[in-house]
């Protein structure tokens, strides 16, 4: 079960995605906290009424932020969102399904995405949704069509991206073609687990193409390496707690 969520904020200006709250809770509390990763932007606003980016706020109920985030249950494409995110089913938690889903909007600059935790076999996974799929051709959108349960994919950094030096391409096999980009909030992390273990050893491949859903639920992948020694996911100092 997941209790531990971070909040990405898209910088209008330099495109950065900043790591800038993380959501956790603790038995019936939801808690939520700024990260320094909103001190790094002059463009970020706090939200809402929690306005002072040094407290820790706690509720009850899931904060509106992220409530707001939730396909209703209502909602007639429900059971195929829950389709899109692997889930079967039936009554999810609302932290798992922020996870899953990333609890992104058309045109949103926010995204909420889970952090990491070794496996009982010691191992780094994490699933997601390919980026940038609308920005691609129509040949690439049919390839992605394609693709099958398990195909591997491909990492290959993207040196001469000006928003991101940390920019991961994925691409297939023959014929080859580029199917979107990993999550910006994770690209540095992978790109040092590829340092650390060898590329060869960092696998992604292809968990479900929706081809009934929207762009950002099209292609969901997994990405899997060993956990390195004395590694911590989500480390870097913009995920640090300010509250």
């Amino acid at each position: 079960m997941m209790k531990r969520l971070f909040l990405a904020w898209h910088d209008p200006e330099s495109s950065r995605w900043l790591p800038v709250g993380q959501l956790s809770r603790d038995r019936d509390d939801y808690r939520f906290v700024y990260t320094k990763g909103a001190e790094e932007s002059e463009n970020f606003l706090p939200f809402g009424r929690m306005t002072n980016l040094h407290a820790v706020y706690v509720a009850k109920e899931l904060f509106p932020l992220f409530a707001n985030r939730l396909m209703p249950r209502s909602r007639p494409e429900y059971r195929d969102f829950l389709t899109w995110l692997g889930l079967e089913a039936g009554d999810h938690d609302a932290l798992e399904l922020l996870g899953k889903s990333g609890g992104a909007r058309a045109t949103d600059a926010l995204q909420v995405f889970p952090c990491p935790e070794p496996t009982p076999e010691n191992t780094y996974v994490v699933e997601f949704f390919s980026h940038g799929i609308r920005h691609l051709p129509q040949s690439a959108r049919d390839r992605i069509g394609d693709l099958k349960p398990g195909e591997r994919l491909f990492l290959t950094k993207d040196f001469q991206n000006p928003s991101d030096p940390s920019a991961l391409l994925m691409r297939t096999g023959e014929p080859l073609s580029i199917v979107g980009y990993c999550p910006r909030f994770y690209s540095a992390e992978f790109s040092k687990l590829v340092d650390l273990v060898g590329g060869d050893r960092v696998e992604v491949a292809v968990s479900a193409v929706n081809l009934d859903a929207p762009l950002q639920f099209r292609l969901r992948c997994r990405l899997t390496a060993p956990w390195p020694a004395g590694f911590t996911a989500c480390s870097q100092d913009a995920f640090q707690p300010l509250g």
